[in-house]
């Protein structure tokens, strides 16, 4: 099990989207005299009542009642969603875990402009449910950006579970969803706070550079697999921790069987990975692997 330093407010470091760089204490003020409000930290745990991710657990998630979450932080701000750092810990031990909440935006904030490719394949059993996502109402938005959530937490589930087996693929292990906020293992220093750098950061030297490839080429055929695509994949979406490739941010994550655009989503993946190592020097073929992804996916 890590050991965990207790995490300082005055040497937090973020990672973020932009260029400009956010940062935020607790999001909301704490009042003392508030009953339900825990002696200390921001508010109680939530892990009673969520959706637990898959089992075996990794020890270091926090489900005790005592347990409270401390809110250190904006970690990142997209497009759908803002990732915020949290701190679960239960008072008074060494029991502490790091964990990345990421929140999707309302329907009123987030941006449907491309969502629609995506969510082809995708249906939902109510009719009127489905003809408010499609007429993009009030409500519809609301289901898209709970379609989001919960597509992203089972793709998790999967690919972790997955990766536990194989070794040959890695991403956040998804700790709960509740509604539209999905809490995930924090990928980074736990002392620090400092996330792990995205692939478009990192400057390998050759042997590492290859080594990356091949993790990203064994994901990819992890993926194609289990007849989906990542769907946004891009050196800026992967992270690297250590010397692992961890694979993030799959909301858009798309049944390649389902979707008449499949096979496309594929290739794109390829291509935005391919490009980056290609512009490091590193000789790759992507179409040889384009051509084995489509075979292993079942669409050649």
């Amino acid at each position: 099990m890590r050991e965990h330093e207790t995490m300082r407010r005055g040497r937090r470091k973020f990672d973020d989207d932009d260029s400009d760089f956010l940062k935020r204490g607790r999001l909301e003020p704490r009042l003392a005299e508030d009953p339900d409000l825990p002696e200390t930290g921001d508010k109680w745990s939530t892990w009673d009542g969520a959706l637990h991710g898959p089992e075996p657990r990794p020890e270091w998630v926090r489900t005790e009642h005592a347990a409270v979450d401390d809110e250190l932080g904006m970690l990142k701000t997209g497009k759908e969603a803002d990732v915020f750092l949290v701190r679960r810990h239960v008072p008074g031990t060494d029991k502490v875990s790091m964990l990345a909440a990421k929140r999707y935006r309302d329907g009123d904030h987030r941006m449907f402009h491309r969502d629609a490719g995506y969510l082809e394949g995708r249906r939902v059993r109510r009719s009127r449910e489905m003809r408010a996502m499609t007429n993009r109402s009030s409500f519809g938005k609301e289901m898209i950006a709970g379609q989001w959530a919960v597509a992203e937490f089972g793709a998790l589930s999967h690919l972790w579970a997955i990766g536990q087996a194989s070794g040959l693929v890695r991403v956040p292990y998804p700790v709960q969803l509740i509604g539209t906020e999905l809490m995930l293992e924090f990928i980074g220093d736990w002392a620090t706070g400092e996330a792990a750098p995205r692939l478009a950061q990192v400057r390998a030297e050759p042997d590492q550079l290859a080594d990356l490839w091949q993790q990203m080429t064994d994901a990819l055929s992890v993926l194609a697999r289990a007849q989906v695509a990542h769907g946004d994949l891009s050196p800026y979406n992967t992270l690297v921790h250590g010397d692992r490739l961890v694979l993030i941010d799959l909301p858009q994550i798309v049944d390649v069987v389902a979707n008449p655009q499949g096979a496309d989503f594929i290739a794109r993946d390829v291509r935005n990975v391919a490009g980056w190592f290609t512009q490091r020097g590193l000789r790759v073929d992507a179409d040889e692997l384009l051509e084995r992804l489509l075979y292993e996916a079942g669409l050649r």
